[in-house]
Formats: C-alpha cells, sequence, structure tokens
C-alpha cells in the first residue's frame, strides 16, 4: 500500500474501505506475520492510492479482523482478511472494485501494491482447495511473490474482480518440488471473502460490496457441454477449416484476452475441438474472435452466414458475452466520461431506449449513475434480449446497443462521435443491418432533441413494506408536466429507509427543471388511511454536495410545499371525487375549524353536509384519538384540504399553529406550511407544532390501480 516496499496491495470495497489480507496488515505495523492479537483503533496505516497517472494517500484504520490460522499442511491457511476503513474518503478518481466468483480457468491479473504499471503479474485460476484456489502463470513475465498479497486479482476479459491474492507457494518437505512452485500462488475467491465476512458479522460491508452475476449461471451437465461443443467446432470449421487462417486469428484473440499463450507458427495452431472448448471458458472469447473475423468477410455472404451462425449460438449460452474485451472497455471508457460530466443522462436514456424493459436495480432505484455502478449496469446489460431488427431476417439490436444511441444523441460531441464510431464497429460484427441501426438513431434523435414541458409536481407513492421491514416502503414516483402530461420515473424493488426515499425525491427533482428552468418545489406523497400520520415532512433529503457535507441536508417538508393524498379513501366513496370537484369550484374562502372536543363524527358529517358544503378546507385541533376519525370524515366527504398538528396532545394546543394563519389565503397555505416548518427547523421544544397536510388537487388525477384486459 506504498512505494515499492509495500507491504503488500488491497482492494478498495467503497470511497470509505478497502479489503486487505490481515498479514498485510501484521507487516505494515512489524508484528509478525501470523500474530493473530487485533490491532487497535490506534494503529495508524498508511495507504497510497494508485491511477493511470495519478496518485493519492491516506490514512485506514482496522474495522474487521479475521487472523490467519495456519491449516495442518501448511501449504495455505485460513482466515487472513482484513476490512480498513479509511479517516477520509478516497479520491474521487478511484472506482470501487466490482466482485464476481472466480472459477477454474479464468484468467487474472495482478499488480504489486507499490503500484507501478510494469509490474502486472498474469495468471490462471486453477482447481479449489476447501475455500481457497490455486493460480498458475506462464515462465515469462512477472511473477506474483512479496508484496503482491491483499492485491485483487482482476478478471482480465472484463476488469471485475474475482478474489485477492494471498501468497506464493514455497517448497517444502513432501510432494512439492522447486521445480513445482515456480509460478504457483494461491487466492482467496470472492465466494469465500463473502462467506468470511458474514460469518464475522460484516453485514455492512458486503452490503457496499458491488457484485456482478457474470460467472453465478448454473453450470451445464457434461452431456449439454460437449453438445454445445460440438456445435461451435461445426460453425466454426465452415469460417476457420485452414490452419493458417485459423492461426492467424488464434493470435489476434490471445493478444485480445490475455489468458492463453498465441500460437507459436502456423503449423501450431489448436485443433477446432480446442478452440471451441476455449470460446466456452472465457466470456469474451468468442465475441473477440468474431472481431477479428468480420473485416476479412464483409462481401463473402456465405462467410457473413456462418459468422451470424457462431454468433447466434454464442447467444444461447449464458457463460458467453455480448462484446469483445477491446469493446467492452471501449465502452466503459466513455460511459465513464458521459457519467462525470451528466450522472442523470444514462438513467434517463435507459427509461426511453428500454422502456419495456426491466431496468438493472441501479438504473431503476436511482435518477444518477455513480461510477461504481456502471460497470454492473453494462454487465448486466449484456444480458438483455435482442430489440427489433428493422428487416425481417435481420440481426436484432442488442438493448446495450439501443441504449448507446440514446445516449449518443444526448451528449457532447465528442463522446457522440466515439458511441456512434463503436455502435458501427459492433454492429458490423454483429451483422446487424444499417437500417435498423439508423431506425434506432432516428428515435434517439427524436428523443434528445424533444423538449417536454416543464415538471410542475412530483407524485410519489408509499406502500408500507410490512412486519418484515418495519418502517421501509416501497415507492413509486411520477413526474406530473405543466402539459398534463406525466412520466413514471421508477418502481423500486425492494422496500426503502425513509431518508432513502427523500434522497431520491430530491435526486429526481434537481434533474427536472420546472417553469423558467427552476426544479419544481411542489411534492405529493401519497399514502393509504393508515399512513396518514408518518412524518414525511420531517424526511431527510441529503445534500446536492454530496456525502461530504450532510450538515446540507434538509428535511423533505422545508425543502420542498409536501402535501398527502390518500385516494384509497376516494375510491371507498362513490361520490367522494365529485365532491372534492364541487367544492374546489364552489371557491368558497372560508375554512371549518374543529376546536371544540365535543364534535363527534356524526356532528362533522352535518355540519360538512349543510352549513359547510362547498368549504374546501377544514382545519382539526385536539388528540389524535379526537382528530383520526374526523380526518376520514373529511376525506370521505371529498373535502380536499385538511389541515392539522400532528403533536397537537388537546385542543389546548391549536394555538399553536396561528403563525401558520390557517385559515388565511387558500392558495398560499401550502408555500405558508414550508415557510412554518422552516422557522421551525432545529427547534427541540415540545410545545412546537408538527403540522401535516392534506391537499388534494382535483387538476392533477393520481394514476389509477393497473386495468388489465383479456389477452384474447
Amino acid at each position: 500500500m506504498g512505494d515499492d516496499k509495500a507491504a503488500g496491495a488491497a482492494a478498495l470495497l467503497s470511497p470509505n474501505r478497502v479489503l486487505t489480507c490481515a498479514h498485510v496488515v501484521n507487516d505494515a505495523l512489524g508484528r509478525e506475520l501470523w500474530s493473530s492479537e487485533r490491532p487497535g483503533r490506534e494503529h495508524a496505516l498508511d495507504v497510497a492510492f494508485h491511477g493511470s497517472g495519478t496518485a493519492g494517500r491516506g490514512i485506514a484504520r482496522l474495522s474487521v479482523w479475521l487472523p490467519p490460522q495456519q491449516r495442518a499442511s501448511g501449504v495455505v491457511w485460513d482466515g487472513d482478511l482484513a476490512v480498513l476503513e479509511l479517516d477520509e474518503p478516497a479520491p474521487d478518481w478511484t472506482r470501487p472494485v466490482v466482485w464476481r466468483e472466480m472459477r477454474e480457468g479464468l484468467g487474472l491479473r495482478a499488480w504489486h501494491g507499490g503500484g507501478a504499471s510494469i509490474t502486472y503479474a498474469d495468471t490462471v485460476a486453477g482447481p479449489e482447495d476447501d475455500g481457497c484456489r490455486y493460480l498458475d502463470g506462464q515462465l515469462t513475465g512477472a511473477a506474483i511473490g512479496p508484496g503482491y498479497s491483499g492485491g485483487p486479482l482482476w478478471v482480465r476479459a472484463d476488469s471485475t474482480v474475482a478474489g485477492l491474492v494471498v501468497a506464493h507457494v514455497m517448497p517444502g518437505p513432501g510432494p512439492l518440488q522447486p521445480q513445482m512452485t515456480v509460478r504457483r500462488s494461491w487466492a482467496v475467491p470472492w465466494q469465500t471473502v463473502r462467506e468470511e465476512l458474514a460469518r464475522a458479522g460484516a453485514s455492512d460491508v458486503l452490503d457496499e460490496c458491488a457484485v456482478t452475476t457474470l460467472g453465478d449461471a448454473e453450470q451445464e451437465g457434461p452431456q449439454e457441454t460437449s453438445r454445445t461443443a460440438q456445435l461451435l467446432v461445426a460453425a466454426l470449421r465452415a469460417l476457420l477449416d485452414d490452419p493458417v487462417r485459423r492461426a492467424d486469428h488464434c493470435r489476434a484473440l490471445a493478444v485480445g484476452i490475455g489468458s492463453v499463450p498465441p500460437p507459436a507458427d502456423d503449423s501450431s495452431a489448436p485443433t477446432l475441438d480446442e478452440l471451441a472448448s476455449l470460446l466456452l471458458a472465457e466470456d469474451r472469447a468468442l465475441a473477440t474472435l468474431t472481431e477479428s473475423l468480420a473485416p476479412t468477410i464483409q462481401n463473402h455472404d456465405a462467410a457473413r452466414q456462418a459468422l451470424s451462425g457462431l454468433l447466434a449460438l454464442g447467444r444461447l449460452e449464458k457463460s458467453i458475452r455480448l462484446l469483445s474485451v477491446n469493446e467492452h472497455q471501449r465502452l466503459l471508457a466513455v460511459l465513464r466520461t458521459v457519467t462525470a460530466a451528466d450522472p442523470a443522462l444514462i438513467p434517463r436514456a435507459a427509461r426511453e431506449a428500454l422502456r419495456f424493459m426491466e431496468l438493472p436495480s441501479p438504473l431503476a432505484r436511482t435518477a444518477r449513475l455513480t461510477q461504481t455502478e456502471l460497470d454492473g449496469v453494462v454487465l448486466r446489460l449484456e444480458d438483455y434480449p435482442d430489440g427489433p431488427a428493422g428487416n425481417v431476417g435481420s440481426t436484432p439490436v442488442p438493448a446495450l446497443l439501443r441504449l448507446a444511441a440514446f445516449v449518443a444523441a444526448a451528449t457532447d460531441a465528442d463522446s457522440r462521435v466515439i458511441l456512434h464510431e463503436w455502435c458501427d464497429q459492433v454492429a458490423g460484427r454483429l451483422g446487424i443491418s444499417r437500417g435498423a441501426l439508423a431506425e434506432r438513431r432516428a428515435d434517439a434523435e427524436a428523443w434528445a432533441s424533444h423538449r417536454p414541458s416543464p415538471v410542475a409536481r412530483i407524485v410519489t407513492r408509499l406502500t408500507e413494506a410490512g412486519p418484515d421491514a418495519p418502517g421501509h416502503y416501497l415507492c413509486e414516483l411520477w413526474l406530473f408536466r405543466g402539459d398534463g402530461t406525466r412520466t413514471t420515473v421508477t418502481m423500486t424493488k425492494g422496500p426503502l429507509a425513509p431518508d432513502e426515499i427523500g434522497r431520491f425525491i430530491r435526486e429526481t427533482v434537481e434533474g427536472c427543471p420546472g417553469e423558467g428552468d427552476d426544479p419544481a418545489t411542489q411534492v405529493d406523497v401519497v399514502v393509504g388511511p393508515r399512513s396518514l400520520q408518518i412524518p414525511v415532512d420531517t424526511w431527510e433529503t441529503g445534500s446536492e454536495l454530496g456525502d461530504a457535507f450532510p450538515e446540507l441536508s434538509l428535511p423533505l417538508g422545508i425543502r420542498y410545499q409536501v402535501a398527502l393524498r390518500c385516494p384509497e379513501i376516494t375510491r371507498r366513496s362513490s361520490a367522494r371525487e365529485s365532491e372534492m370537484r364541487r367544492r374546489w369550484a364552489a371557491g368558497e374562502p372560508g375554512a371549518l375549524v374543529v376546536d371544540e372536543p365535543s364534535v363527534d363524527p356524526q356532528q362533522l358529517y352535518e355540519l360538512l353536509k349543510t352549513p359547510y358544503r362547498n368549504t374546501a378546507r377544514v382545519v382539526l385541533h385536539g388528540s389524535s384519538m379526537q382528530r383520526d376519525p374526523l380526518l376520514s370524515v373529511c376525506l370521505a366527504m371529498g373535502v380536499p384540504v385538511v389541515l392539522w398538528d400532528r403533536a397537537a396532545a388537546s385542543h389546548e394546543d391549536a394555538g399553536r399553529l396561528d403563525d401558520l394563519d390557517p385559515t388565511g389565503a387558500l392558495h398560499k397555505l401550502p408555500q405558508r406550511l414550508q415557510e412554518f416548518r422552516a422557522a421551525a427547523f432545529g427547534s427541540a421544544q415540545s410545545s412546537a407544532a408538527r403540522p401535516a397536510l392534506v391537499w388534494d388537487d382535483d387538476e392533477l388525477p393520481l394514476p389509477g390501480p393497473l386495468a388489465l384486459a383479456d389477452p384474447s
């Protein structure tokens, strides 16, 4: 974690945590490598961050300790993991690793902890041995040795991380001889890291880890694998039956994936069976092979048809990726630039380009994409089904290319050129017609050039998650525009905590300009009858300047004009909706103030039925036991505006709302309420009012329940 004298290396788990080996920590502190005693928080470790031409330093302290435990064999050991907390977040240009499971045959790369680029050591994952995996490198290039321990093992094909380097295997008594251990090391794979951290109770650490399901697909049985390999051999024979031609393309393949040696000469080309096995073992090998093949068959229809058949076989295999190593790296590079410039662009483009698909979680649950989430999103989208082909008989346009076309249409000129070139090359390799790609680009240009009506209001619907997640809610979000149209932003897959919902609403509002390019300020929260008393206005929204400035976070009800809506009661009363419209249309400026303890639901019903038949506003005082039944009567009878103090203990607390002027100008009430909450912000007084407002706008109808027709 430093210069050439580094004790070892580490993997960045999140902006605030790194993972390394426990024996690396012992070495850095000058202790015995096998010491099991947990270092205290007073022991500070110097950490160096390395990037392309960039470096930084920081201080870390131990958080999770799993000391090394020697096995009886003496060759490998158990445990040996340490999670370190950084005193300050990692530099902005760093990226936490994306984990995947390690399997035999995976091409891997490690670097010395000093960070010098020239220290890379290539190796291949070998057999598994009770939670560890052996590694074997070629007898050329750098070898794993001192200073590599604790470092991430990068998958060369896609830049994910499959585990940590632990140690080099040293010769000793027994069957291991020096010539057997020249390039043999061993690692702790991600599967074991995950199990060990879970066993140590570090669930919060695991929650922060970015993980892709790449490599998690069920393994096929021997007969199925053999049948697939036979089909690949038949397809390859039509393209690479000539050994000389096969050797040329296998050299390009070896350079691309980096995990196999290239043929030494034309006579040492792999057999078709060997090549088929390699294409099934390396997830980007097929795409990388066809990348060199495609340009050589542009004017040969039969060869193009054979190549399309080979690619079609690849699409049937879960373990084979859509993009070549080069295509994947180029796409990530340009999308990182796009995300850094506008974190909201890719989620926004995905919602339009892939509108009929279930989006990956990072795109579905947030309005902004982080650099950390980008790698996993690209990997996930490679697995998505193909879209429309455009022409009968042509290859469909994959979801990832459609998204790239939409991102290109809305980004800066330099990134647009790169994305267009990338799409052209990938489409050419896959055999996608120019017409199909042009159609997707036309759709993207039309979307990017369209200027929607400004967002007038944000509406979010909350549903209690249930006993398995108390205090959490499922959340749906809509943008209501000035022209009457609405856009569904997302439906989160899992329950969220209140402050997570507050941050999500803020991020969405900030990405949706309102009138005059100012963000929309009105937020309606749709709840069920049992949730009318939840303090949504107090939920934190986070800081627009990021987590580094938590003191700038404001509650939802201070940042926006927040009101509640409860359409569920509307559906229980057939006349309620028409009553609400009539009360709004009557325009009666007064208000019904219920400040007498003697008023019960029957009396309130009679008041709203006759003398206050045209009243659009009711102010409720009293304790919750008195107030809640009256609130239900108001909503059932179509009263669109109801105000109350949810912290009031009795009618004697009625005066606490006086500064709000509850019977003043109705159209200014939401703004006065926002200002009232801001003035009381930070007050610890138990006497402070906690006003809640139902504001049911008849000009803003809510989305109803999904109506499904008989497919026949």
